[in-house]
């Protein structure tokens, strides 16, 4: 018995196992050492996923916390963007006193971009409720105002003269300008 096998059949054998073991080759030389890397880059794009979508959160935590200090302290921001007038300053609070005096109007050192000046004031008043009723209403002013202590009171009869020092912290446009231009 004799098992008829034809060209053609040994032919397409031979062809089958070739095509066999270049598939086997090439998997094991290329698609295999690919498919680990690709699990690397897998694993990485994950981490990085996760690490994106942690900055993401913390940006958008961080950015409703500035727009609600923004909303909550927006009396402060346009008060640092108002020039401070001593004029303006004694027409406004000359009321509350018998004399309102701005002595002094020097300008200090820049600090961190905010000009500061340092303005002396000496008053008259006959109580001293009338002088803190004046610094409640400097707290809602149109400036930033620091009132440096000691705050000196002197009885001369029936009226207290009292003096004390002032800073006014207005933000230097002229340096925030300079500084847009150079960035």
């Amino acid at each position: 018995m004799m098992s008829k096998i034809t060209r053609q059949s040994i032919f397409i054998l031979i062809i089958s196992i070739f095509l066999f073991i270049f598939v086997l080759i090439f998997s094991f030389s290329s698609l295999i050492p690919e498919g680990k890397e690709y699990r690397k880059e897998k694993t990485n794009l994950l981490i990085q996923k996760k690490d994106l979508q942690r900055y993401q959160n913390f940006e958008s935590q961080t950015y409703d916390t500035l727009k609600k200090l923004q909303s909550d302290n927006r009396h402060i921001i346009t008060a640092f963007d108002k020039e401070f007038s001593p004029k303006r300053f004694i027409k406004k609070y000359k009321s509350s006193f018998n004399s309102l005096e701005v002595t002094k109007v020097k300008e200090l050192d820049s600090e961190e971009n905010f000009s500061v000046y340092d303005v002396k004031t000496s008053s008259q008043i006959s109580t001293p409720t009338v002088f803190y009723k004046f610094l409640d209403e400097i707290n809602k002013s149109d400036w930033i105002i620091a009132i440096n202590f000691p705050i000196e009171f002197e009885r001369n009869g029936e009226v207290l003269n009292s003096s004390f020092k002032m800073k006014i912290y207005s933000n230097s446009k002229d340096s925030n300008n300079s500084e847009l231009v150079k960035k």
